[in-house]
């Protein structure tokens, strides 16, 4: 679990026995002890088994893909990948790749619904991770609720797959930059574990094999 779901659970569940001492009556205690419940269940941070193969690029987050765009960028073609979190999901955010974090960049924004299109003017945090032979960078995104980004490293510092990195609490957006020759492994519509979904496999360029074989394995 998440700190942060030790501090409000048991502070609600202390709340609620102070209540029952003060007033003698249990129902005045229900609600602080149904919000230390909610709390606690909404911090949880199960394991997860993270894929070991060459070139996989993880979920940084479990939710819904709401998004699956081809976007050109001043560095060429890229893929972005959106995810949606929902009160209901995980919200702890784990490294997409293994590499050096390169930049970390935060922006300062509105605090739209994440699931609004111009969801990508709310607050967030930006990460690009630098692989051996790729760079993702990845989004962590606030929405209409979730005002509160955390991320526990900077610039320089190394991070493995699947690794956890920090949070956005309660609803959110989480969204991913992928090189534009990344083979994608999800679709629109498909829900996704932190860490343990693959949604891409990326090869380096120089390995990739021509584009009539492509197009015959698509056949």
């Amino acid at each position: 679990m998440v700190r942060d779901g030790y501090f409000y659970g048991f502070g609600f569940l202390a709340a609620g026995v102070l209540i029952f001492l003060i007033t003698g009556h249990s129902v005045w205690a229900v609600v602080p002890v149904l919000l230390a419940c909610f709390f606690l269940w909404f911090f949880r941070d199960p394991q997860r088994t993270v894929p070991s193969e060459a070139g996989l690029v993880v979920s940084p987050g479990d939710g819904k893909i709401t998004e699956v765009a081809r976007i050109q960028t001043p560095s060429g073609e890229r893929i972005r990948l959106s995810i949606f979190l929902s009160v209901f999901d995980v919200h702890v955010n784990r490294s997409p790749i293994a590499g050096t974090i390169r930049e970390v960049r935060y922006q300062k924004g509105k605090f739209l619904n994440a699931l609004d299109p111009k969801s990508a003017e709310n607050e967030q945090n930006v990460i690009t991770v630098q692989g051996d032979d790729f760079s993702v960078t990845f989004s962590q995104i606030a929405g209409a609720i979730a005002r509160r980004i955390v991320f526990n490293f900077k610039e320089g510092d190394s991070i493995g797959r699947g690794q956890r990195v920090g949070l956005i609490k309660f609803g959110s957006r989480v969204n991913v930059i992928l090189p534009g020759h990344a083979n994608l492994r999800v679709a629109k519509g498909q829900r996704v574990k932190g860490g343990a979904s693959v949604l891409a496999v990326i090869q380096p360029l120089q390995d990739q094999p021509p584009l009539d074989v492509l197009e015959e394995s698509f056949a």
